[in-house]
């Protein structure tokens, strides 16, 4: 039989050699990262690593990474945690996000134009005199045509009124510069599976100085942000992918 052609690399990216080989390392262990003897700490080190390496991805702190089930976790951890009761979501963000959106007491959606590009001049309107009440959700790249968002400049406005803003950079983290300072964003929502690590991974990324409600309670894990024994074959995947993409972002272009 003819070889298979993957063409959906968009929903999940193929499993990279390196996520599955640093998969099958973690599986070996029996150790609970939580646990403080010498198994613990051999698994809590490849927890720590993996956080590191995603970081690394998008600019941000490691003690910033919080561990989740995907980016439909990620995302709602974001908006639900982040203490605000507004939120102000591009027309065109996911279905994750808008649901999660749409759980807080307001969410107002932001227009767009023919190219599928947020209304800036529509969130200024909205954003109003003081936005202190609110998170701005804004994808960096659009996962079903592409386009890229002006995010920088949302979230310069967003935080001229006090907002917070959230860069869903699911579809853009591993195919373009993703940095957390230069997008001057808060947060920034990951899946392990669009990188080409395993499904069932993702991670939330927070600014230094800013922290967030647990959606998940339970014990002290993710610097108590997310509750429940953590995932260590799925983290350690994640994180090997996650080195992996950011050392061929230069190839992107040639892609």
């Amino acid at each position: 039989m003819p070889a298979a052609i993957y063409l959906d690399d968009n929903a999940a990216s193929p499993l990279r050699p390196a996520a599955r080989e640093a998969m099958l390392a973690a599986l070996d262990l029996a150790g609970n990262p939580s646990s403080v003897h010498r198994f613990g700490r051999a698994a809590r080190r490849i927890v720590e690593d993996a956080r590191a390496q995603v970081a690394a991805l998008v600019g941000a702190p490691a003690n910033g990474i919080v561990f989740t089930s995907g980016g439909t976790e990620a995302v709602a951890l974001a908006i639900l945690g982040s203490g605000r009761r507004r939120a102000l979501v591009s027309a065109v963000e996911h279905d994750a996000v808008l649901a999660a959106a749409r759980a807080l007491p307001r969410c107002e959606e932001i227009s767009v134009d023919a190219d599928g590009i947020v209304d800036l001049a529509a969130l200024d309107r909205m954003l109003g005199a003081d936005a202190s009440d609110a998170v701005v959700c804004l994808m960096l790249a659009n996962n079903e045509t592409g386009a890229i968002q002006p995010v920088a400049e949302a979230a310069k406005l967003a935080h001229e009124r006090g907002a917070l803003i959230l860069c869903d950079a699911i579809a853009a983290a591993g195919r373009i510069r993703c940095d957390m300072t230069d997008l001057g964003v808060d947060m920034i929502a990951l899946s392990s599976a669009k990188l080409g690590g395993p499904l069932g991974a993702g991670a939330l990324a927070l600014r230094r100085g800013l922290d967030i409600a647990p959606l998940i309670a339970g014990g002290g894990q993710e610097r108590r942000r997310r509750g429940g024994t953590e995932n260590l074959p799925g983290i350690a995947g994640f994180g090997a992918a996650a080195a992996q993409a950011a050392g061929s972002l230069a190839d992107q272009a040639r892609i």
